[in-house]
């Protein structure tokens, strides 16, 4: 069976009236095939095709693209990418209590792969959602940790899962007292989240890393940035 045509899904057909393609999908979006088409910083990638196969709330895409190795060959490759958007990540700490404002969540993707219960400590953290990092980050922690966040400090951007989310993460740290607790947090209810807000001594949240009770790897690395800083 040959390849589709650009512009065509995997079986053949015509992409004309495929929601998110030429059609509004269900948030508004066209022309989700055409992302990595025109990507040329990389002069031993070529790519040939990008497809759509999920268009919900985030974006799966099965793209094919000719890739020149090492020893001279070209060879066609298909890789899924998952894109949901790039998002940021926080760790709040108080260093004269030697404390950190972490978060408890439901997690069913870790649930359905072995975690016993899908409860989650982790870092407060969220998609940017247009916004740029630093203003993102800053409506996560008061949405999910009811704090005001002061003085940023930009740690590092990574790539989480690179083999197929497209994902960039951008870590921050901050400082915070008592005074800046504003309110209760807990996440926004409409969205779905119910966040219980944990304050832990620094050294209790190594432990918990070392025990595997702390298993989200944002939250490992950031607080494992935290203690070979020497922050707390």
């Amino acid at each position: 069976m040959s390849a589709p045509e650009p512009g065509q899904s995997s079986a053949g057909q015509s992409s004309a009236g495929i929601p998110g393609v030429d059609l509004p999908d269900g948030r508004g979006r066209t022309g989700l095939h055409r992302t990595g088409a025109g990507l040329n910083g990389n002069p031993s990638v070529s790519v040939e095709r990008v497809e759509v196969t999920s268009d919900g709330w985030h974006v799966l895409r099965r793209t094919t693209f000719g890739y020149r190795r090492r020893d001279g060959r070209v060879v066609t490759q298909q890789r899924e990418t998952y894109d949901r958007g790039n998002g940021a990540t926080i760790l709040l700490y108080d260093p004269a209590r030697r404390t950190v404002l972490l978060t408890r969540q439901f997690r069913y993707p870790a649930y359905v792969n072995g975690h016993a219960d899908g409860m989650l400590i982790e870092t407060a953290a969220g998609l940017l959602d247009d916004d740029a990092p630093d203003v993102a980050i800053r409506r996560e922690a008061a949405e999910e940790l009811g704090v005001a966040v002061g003085e940023l400090q930009h740690v590092f951007d990574l790539y989480m899962s690179p083999g197929s989310v497209t994902e960039r993460v951008h870590f921050y740290a901050a400082r915070y007292s008592p005074a800046d607790r504003v309110d209760a947090g807990g996440g926004v209810a409409e969205e779905g989240e119910d966040i219980e807000v944990l304050e832990i001594p620094l050294d209790d949240a190594l432990a918990m890393v070392a025990d595997g009770r702390i298993v989200d790897g944002k939250t490992v690395i950031l607080l494992q940035w935290a203690e070979s800083a020497g922050l707390l």
